[in-house]
């Protein structure tokens, strides 16, 4: 029961007539007088000392202040932990009869009022775990420190957030531990994981098991080692120890390892017996062969686009004294390096990721073999990209090559000289190299004009886009174990320059590029998924009209069948609620994919015995308390702040006595007529004492 009243206090105050120098001074005298008269034995000795004093009291004007004072109510805190950790076992239960218990002996005290908080898990990097000092601390900024009673925090003790270093509080901190003291948990802890790797190379995975309580044959434990979904190793190892394990980093895009612990019977959580390592595997440095055929206005295009990417290494070579325009100067005295065409096109061709011919024609400056070795190159798994000029047109156009076998456009000999806008073709709107172009997307373009296509028929490519009369202007294509494209214009710097508008120049190339050089987010067939808080997020990219649905294989072997939807297109995604971590196998079609998937909170689901070690300090500090509940809730009682704050079966709460003072009356003790009339009475007193 809360209760709050008055009372009446009563202080005495001083009021000096004069200033505190002239009072002391005046004392002092009189006490000198008094003194020297007490010394002579004078006759009147005493009335004068009366006399004196009272005229000093006088001067220092006493009055009595009465307050009448309001009793505040103490306040307390109790903290309710409602995070993901909370929902194991009979944690639950305990932690809601323990809130009512507390509720209930608070309410049973006089002049105690009690404010309860909730505390829930967070997904973001700031809130993740258990935020209980956070909660607290919003609860705090209404509560005057004089008037703190104490707080009371209800959770298993995995608290996230507690102060390091605590400063004192001016009321005891105590926790009430959910949970049960006998727990046994097993986790793997990933301690050190690179992000990123070089294909093809090996990185080291560093991680241990912990365990918490004890089981049987708990000293060792069976870890399975998976990447991708497929078991690639197995150890035994020691409990606590840390394991160093050799990964290798086998294709490009995400490399999912899963290190998994085997569990054992009345665990409290299974969940945080696997963890999710994810490496990035990247190309080293990718070298690209840039072959111009002869100056012109898009040749820096290319080479600035390669250029400014610091992971290519980028040879360029610009033929500027082609076979035709020979004038028998001495090659010694040339200042033009020769075209190393056996180096690149026959010793070194496969060290480059991408070879790019330039408005290139057959002039004699590359054998006809060297041309059959770059399709071969492609067949193999190479790329290559020609950027067509006029040259392309005529019988010199290298299409009347070895390159015939995998270039996809067919030379018609003629060259559309009119202005048009590129138009993206129903493919090129699915295609991952056009799609979402800025200035795109739409029937009608707003990039800028071109003025000049090599016409061609398709082979066997995927024509992207488009020029005057639906004519191809970019082409890919995939050769055996390689790619392929063509862009059948010259006038792609037009963009650059903004002219008419300008347009995306430089992404498009880059994406024509990377296309080639296989970067995993270009595929146009893909599956793949990600986490978005606490969702999985699966996306598609396909060429086809349809995404058809997605099966869904969770690490319990669970399935769950979800239907795609379009958002652009080409692009299709679903989304479901992540219900366990770990690695989920993803199915659609003839796709696979593997998602590596935490805990929507991660914090809350790899450490979740219940453990006050985490609050010790602050309890001892505050002078507070660690009591389990499982049996019982101690009941709440309210103490002085000198006295102990805990006890068997009970807590503390601190009584402040804290109050507001409602109204002052004053009443001074010596008034001029009181004064007047005890003087004229000490002084009469003496003139009478020494008349006798």
């Amino acid at each position: 029961m809360n209760e709050s009243f008055s009372k009446m206090n009563l202080d005495i105050i001083w009021q000096p007539l004069l200033s505190m120098p002239w009072i002391i001074t005046l004392g002092l005298t009189a006490l000198i007088l008094i003194g020297l008269s007490l010394y002579a034995r004078q006759r009147g000795s005493i009335l004068r000392a009366i006399a004196l004093s009272a005229l000093f009291i006088t001067l220092l004007n006493p009055s009595v202040n009465q307050e009448q004072r309001q009793q505040l109510t103490d306040i307390a805190v109790l903290v309710v932990d409602q995070s993901t950790s909370q929902n194991i076992g009979q944690r639950t239960a305990q932690t809601e009869k323990a809130r009512k218990s507390v509720e209930q002996s608070i309410a049973d005290l006089s002049n105690t009022e009690l404010r309860t908080v909730y505390v829930n898990s967070g997904i973001s990097t700031r809130t993740e775990g258990t935020r209980v000092f956070n909660a607290l601390n919003s609860a705090l900024q209404d509560i005057p420190p004089e008037r703190f009673a104490g707080a009371i925090i209800i959770s298993d003790g995995q608290i996230h957030d507690v102060p390091k270093p605590f400063k004192s509080a001016s009321a005891p901190y105590h926790l009430l531990l959910s949970g049960n003291k006998n727990e046994t948990d097993r986790q793997v802890e990933i301690l050190n994981a690179p992000k990123f790797s070089i294909i093809g190379t090996q990185q080291t995975i560093r991680f241990k098991v912990n365990q918490f309580g004890k089981a049987e044959n708990g000293n060792r434990a069976l870890v399975t080692i998976a990447r991708d979904g497929e078991r690639v190793g197995q150890v035994t190892v020691d409990i606590g120890k840390e394991i160093n394990f050799s990964a290798t980093i086998s294709h490009g895009g995400q490399n999912i390892f899963e290190i998994s612990a085997n569990t054992y019977p009345n665990e409290l959580s299974k969940q945080n017996n696997r963890a999710v390592a994810v490496i990035n595997g990247i190309r080293d440095r990718l070298r690209v062969l840039l072959v111009s055929g002869q100056p012109h206005p898009g040749e820096r295009t290319w080479r600035n686009l390669l250029k400014a990417d610091p992971s290519v290494d980028l040879v360029h070579f610009t033929i500027l004294r082609p076979p035709e325009k020979q004038d028998g100067t001495p090659i010694n005295e040339l200042s033009l390096i020769a075209f190393p065409t056996r180096e690149l096109f026959s010793e070194k061709l496969d060290e480059f990721d991408l070879v790019i011919f330039d408005r290139y024609a057959r002039r004699g400056v590359l054998p006809g073999v060297y041309l059959y070795n770059i399709a071969d190159y492609v067949q193999n798994g190479g790329a290559v990209l020609v950027a067509a000029g006029p040259d392309y047109a005529n019988n010199a156009s290298i299409y009347h090559s070895g390159l015939s076998n995998i270039l996809p456009a067919v030379p018609t000999g003629n060259v559309t000289t009119i202005p048009y806008r590129a138009q993206e073709t129903t493919n090129g709107k699915r295609h991952p190299v056009v799609r979402g172009l800025k200035g795109g997307g739409g029937d009608k373009p707003t990039w800028g004009k071109w003025f000049r296509l090599i016409d061609a028929k398709n082979d066997d490519g995927t024509v992207l886009m488009t020029g005057p009369q639906d004519k191809p202007l970019l082409l890919v294509a995939r050769k055996g174990k390689g790619r392929v494209a063509q862009l059948m214009s010259d006038h792609s710097w037009l963009w650059d320059r903004g002219y008419d508008g300008g347009g995306p120049q430089a992404e498009l190339l880059r994406r024509i590029a990377h296309w080639l050089m296989a970067e995993p987010d270009l595929e146009e067939e893909k599956l793949s998924g990600r986490q978005k808080g606490k969702n999985l997020i699966i996306t598609r990219q396909t060429m086809g009209d349809k995404a058809g649905k997605v099966t869904i294989t969770t690490p319990s072997g669970k399935t769950k069948t979800l239907e795609l939807v379009q958002q652009k297109p080409g692009l299709w995604a679903a989304k479901t609620a992540i219900t366990e971590p770990g690695i989920h196998k993803l199915v659609n079609d003839d796709k696979t994919a593997f998602a590596a998937v935490g805990s929507p909170d991660p914090r809350e689901s790899s450490q979740v015995h219940s453990t006050g070690k985490l609050m010790k300090n602050v309890v001892t500090i505050t002078k507070g308390s660690i009591t389990r509940i499982e049996k019982q809730t101690p009941r709440v009682v309210m103490v002085k702040s000198d006295r102990s704050f805990s006890g068997s079966g009970w807590i503390g709460l601190k009584r402040n006595n804290a109050y507001d003072v409602t109204a002052i009356k004053t009443m001074p003790l010596m008034t001029t007529l009181l004064a007047l009339l005890i003087l004229l009475g000490l002084i009469t007193a003496m003139w009478y004492r020494e008349g006798r």
